[in-house]
């Protein structure tokens, strides 16, 4: 994890290996931002000129790279785009700051540290550029580099990531800036742990291998355990966690995680899926659509890392999180198109599609999570690819039985830079799962496919429980390049609107 710091030093003081500053796009060309004061000095007050020089216009996320003057300690300033200028009295949009920060750290990769000038008004700009700062600055590489170079016996592994962020502006000494970079760099770091599991490759991470690490994890943080392995979800009758496990010779694991507060008042119950591989089933994927499909427990990563947060935070809010793990292959054993499955709840599924399984897993769970009867339910999952092609990959959908938890749930993601949307349950849909069967099919119609499977879900709520479901299948694995402070591959998706909410809650200050 890269390491944090609040620096006393001066932007021409700082040794370093680089200087981060912002710079804005104003109507005539580039304009240095705050805190870039004493670097712009430097230049003899011709840093924009410069900057100008060689194509740098502001646009946001745009990266520069210029020697530095005789002036300054470091060897290099990096000039990171902030976009237009803000409108008078008006400061940087936090998002902004974060995605700035992001993509200056992601440019840095193999350096040592780098000093971060930009602006700072207040407690949450020093958050946002933190937090920034940090997710740029993650890299998986846990399996690369395993080999020597030949002759010389050097790491031919990739760039190791900014091992250093110090944010100049920011005071040591300030509660409220201390406080802003101590749980950035919380947030951060959990947001991290939720990449990293999802770039796992499935034959290392299996259900008993993401229990094995959220059972680690809890105990570290005081976060009460508790696993059931296959014999217990038979035994439990789990229908549908053991449906769609029971085809992998890797067999499933309901993970239950618990931390509290001894000045709670309020009780949140986390929900996600852990499909820690999609093949589809008997209902098999079709080429092209399986290879990354590792990251279908990306919910179920986004609960482990917002309750371990929570932990370490210590918020008073209880925070239960239930992690539906499993394995979805085809074999002599596993579910078939036409098979009955009797869920936890007693309900009766008739499976019409293997490869609608996510709904399977998560519809034992929040019957379980229902019965301690929490304030509210959030299920995370990476369910529809009718969500992809509703809002994209960059944006999550959010279906709720409950219009103000929705858009409080919107509103807090939109808050902490997830992009989200809220979409609807429309009733008629449900009579489209219908089974002659059995009481409910895990299919309806195509056609709004991503709200079916919500209603689905919100079979499975308890009575009266507050409950939402994000469907995050579009952000939650990016397969593009970089941007911001978005890595290719794992996102981390979510975590940040679920610890949002949890802070909101401790606090009682949602909606």
């Amino acid at each position: 994890m890269t390491a944090l710091t609040l620096s006393t030093a001066g932007a021409a003081t700082l040794r370093a290996d680089a200087l981060v500053v912002g710079v804005a796009k104003g109507p005539k060309g580039a304009i240095v931002a705050t805190g870039a004061e004493a670097v712009d000095k430097a230049f003899d007050g011709k840093l924009a000129g410069v900057l100008d020089a060689l194509g740098a216009s502001g646009a946001e996320g745009e990266v520069t790279k210029l020697p530095a003057p005789a002036g300054l300690k470091v060897p290099v300033v990096l000039a990171v785009g902030l976009g237009p200028v803000p409108e008078k009295d008006e400061s940087f949009d936090e998002e902004v700051l974060r995605r700035a920060a992001g993509a200056a750290a992601r440019a840095l990769h193999g350096s040592k540290k780098a000093g971060f000038a930009l602006p700072l008004e207040d407690a949450s700009a020093v958050t946002a550029v933190a937090e920034g700062a940090l997710l740029g600055a993650y890299a998986f590489t846990a399996y690369q580099g395993g080999e020597k170079k030949a002759g010389n016996g050097k790491d031919s592994g990739p760039k190791q990531p900014l091992a250093e962020v110090a944010l100049l502006g920011a005071k040591p000494r300030d509660k409220e800036h201390k406080a802003a970079a101590e749980r950035a760099a919380v947030v951060a770091a959990e947001v991290n742990v939720a990449r990293d599991l999802v770039n796992t490759p499935p034959n290392d991470l299996t259900p008993e291998a993401f229990a094995a690490v959220a059972s680690a994890a809890a105990k570290e943080n005081g976060i009460k355990v508790q696993v059931l392995d296959e014999k217990a979800l038979v035994k439990g009758a789990y229908g549908g966690i053991m449906g769609v496990g029971k085809g992998s010779e890797n067999p499933p694991r309901l993970v239950k995680l618990t931390y509290t507060h001894p000045k709670a008042e309020k009780t949140l119950a986390f929900v996600g899926k852990g499909i820690t591989y999609d093949s589809g089933g008997i209902s098999l994927k079709p080429a092209g659509h399986n290879e990354t499909m590792k990251c279908d427990m990306a919910g179920a990563a986004a609960v482990f890392a917002s309750v371990v947060a929570a932990a370490k935070l210590g918020l008073k809010v209880n925070v239960t999180g239930w992690l539906a793990l499993a394995e979805n292959m085809p074999s002599g054993s596993a579910t078939k198109p036409g098979d009955v499955l009797r869920m936890y709840s007693g309900k009766t599924v008739e499976v019409l599609n293997t490869d609608a399984e996510g709904r399977l897993v998560l519809g034992d769970a929040l019957t379980k999570a229902s019965e301690e009867n929490p304030d509210a339910i959030v299920d995370v999952a990476t369910l529809t690819g009718a969500m992809v092609l509703a809002l994209g990959d960059r944006t999550f959908g959010i279906m709720a039985n409950d219009d103000a938890f929705r858009t409080s749930i919107h509103e807090i993601a939109e808050e902490v830079g997830e992009s989200s949307w809220p979409m609807p349950l429309p009733a008629e849909l449900r009579k489209t799962m219908d089974s002659p069967t059995a009481d409910i099919a895990n299919m309806g119609v195509r056609m709004g496919g991503g709200l079916v499977a919500g209603l689905f879900l919100q079979e499975f709520v308890g009575e009266g429980i507050t409950w939402a479901h994000l469907d995050i299948a579009g952000p939650a694995f990016h397969e593009g390049a970089p941007h911001g402070y978005t890595p290719k591959g794992g996102t981390g998706s979510a975590v940040r609107t679920l610890v949002r909410l949890a802070e909101r809650t401790a606090t009682g200050d949602l909606g």
